[in-house]
């Protein structure tokens, strides 16, 4: 018996060497980590985790489970409702990177979680180190600015964003009008190694064959009447940044192919000029229409469309993200403009109305809407009587929101409103799906 609890001993004092000797090389990482055992345990944090998630006010973590540091749960989180990156990292034995909802001093924060298994001499999985980044570009909570959400769809949205952002590759934000493309564009600028540079949007809605391209490439002096002198485009503006193309199924057939020849050479000759010039720019693009029709209908190019939808990500409606709609009504209030000082707030059953309609025009829609409730909120509190007629007896047809996952009370969306959605919807079936909040058994099954 003595000899097998020293034994034991022995392999405790080894571990907690590895454990040290693991620490001390992570204290070298400019980013958080922490080291996990098999069970959840929190082994070892290094400096950079303790200051971006430490607090002078609470116990040091080493010793708690992972999951009720992060989360506040008493069980893991595959058992709470969410996914865990452990379960796929111990059945890989490779890395496992997912977005997660933690608790932070600063109150629940989007953050990248990398887990790293650790394997012995034998190829088992020993521990694990974790690697947590916070996502600056959007926020759990009313904000100022930027990105505000923690509904499924929004963080699906949003891990796909901070998954891409990293890299070079062009991407393609799908939605309907007013989801807030332009922010999540910014998002992926500012989320890339490129973020220092600008930031340029050209606006491709209206814009005649002649105007798209001195906007795009400028021009030469004497190029056209009125040019009386030279001026650069927009695309060499960019000077090593990220251009942002909003709706670009508005780009006129024939411009299209001067376009594609952009996105493959990297040149291009200003409007009336000979030299050809050369640029370096990351692409994001923007569409509320379904380009994939378009291009069966010959009216988007192919080979266009197949140059600019390396990475598409779908942008989720409103009324698919309903949790989200108390966080963007108080963000958009901080953000808009009324009398001096004056402080919104929101009864409860503004609030509930609010939350009950469908948002054809989503969340610039919602932005108006408050805009218009601020001009009669005298005292500062938004009453139902402040809200547009529309809203309080919409079209039952319309409001319809898509039933969120576990729910057992939300109201089903039309037949004819899913096909609608599928028609314009570009991705698989399974895609759909998980973008509508419902399984892809129920969605076969209505569709037929």
């Amino acid at each position: 018996m003595w000899q097998y609890l020293a034994a034991v001993f022995r392999e405790v004092e080894k571990v907690k060497e590895n454990v040290q000797a693991l620490l001390s090389f992570l204290e070298s990482d400019p980013e958080p980590s922490i080291v996990l055992d098999l069970d959840y345990t929190i082994l070892g944090a290094n400096r950079a985790y303790l200051a971006a998630y430490g607090s002078p006010t609470s116990e040091p973590p080493v010793g708690k489970k992972c999951f009720a540091v992060s989360h506040h749960y008493d069980k893991p989180c595959d058992l709470s409702g969410e996914q865990c990156p452990m379960n796929n990292a111990r059945k890989t034995k490779a890395p496992s990177k997912l977005l997660h909802i933690h608790y932070t001093p600063r109150g629940q924060e989007h953050v990248d979680v990398e887990l790293r298994p650790i394997l012995d001499s034998g190829n088992e999985v020993i521990g694990y180190v974790e690697r947590i980044n916070t996502i600056r570009s959007a926020s759990v909570q009313a904000t100022g600015s930027g990105l505000v959400g923690s509904s499924p769809v929004f963080n699906k949205a949003l891990s796909d964003l901070s998954r891409v952002a990293k890299t070079d590759l062009p991407v393609l934000l799908q939605g309907e009008s007013g989801t807030g493309k332009e922010l999540f564009a910014r998002a992926v600028h500012d989320g890339s190694p490129r973020k220092n540079a600008p930031f340029v949007v050209v606006d491709c809605t209206g814009l005649s064959d002649t105007l798209f391209e001195s906007e795009l490439f400028g021009y030469e002096k004497g190029a056209f009447t009125g040019a009386q002198q030279a001026k650069a485009g927009l695309i060499e503006t960019a000077k090593g940044g990220t251009v942002f193309l909003d709706e670009i199924g508005d780009v006129p057939l024939t411009m299209q192919v001067k376009l594609l020849r952009l996105l493959e050479s990297g040149t291009f000759r200003r409007v009336g000029g000979l030299d050809t010039k050369t640029t370096d720019f990351r692409l994001v693009a923007a569409t509320h229409k379904p380009l994939q029709k378009m291009v069966n209908e010959g009216t988007f190019r192919a080979d266009l469309f197949y140059r600019i939808c390396v990475f598409p990500i779908q942008l989720p409606a409103l009324r698919h993200r309903v949790d989200d709609i108390p966080k963007l009504v108080h963000s958009l209030l901080r953000r808009g403009s009324g009398p001096l000082g004056t402080q919104y707030v929101v009864s409860e059953q503004a609030m509930r109305t609010l939350s009950n309609y469908a948002w054809p025009g989503n969340i610039r829609q919602l932005k108006n809407v408050l805009d218009r409730a601020r001009v009669f909120a005298d005292d500062g509190r938004i009453e139902v009587e402040h809200l547009p007629a529309e809203l309080l007896n919409p079209v039952p047809s319309v409001q319809m929101p898509v039933n969120k996952p576990g729910s057992t009370h939300s109201r089903k969306i039309s037949i004819e409103e899913l096909r609608e959605i599928e028609r314009n919807f570009q991705g698989s079936r399974k895609e759909l799906a998980l973008h509508l909040g419902m399984s892809e058994r129920t969605l076969y099954r209505r569709l037929g």
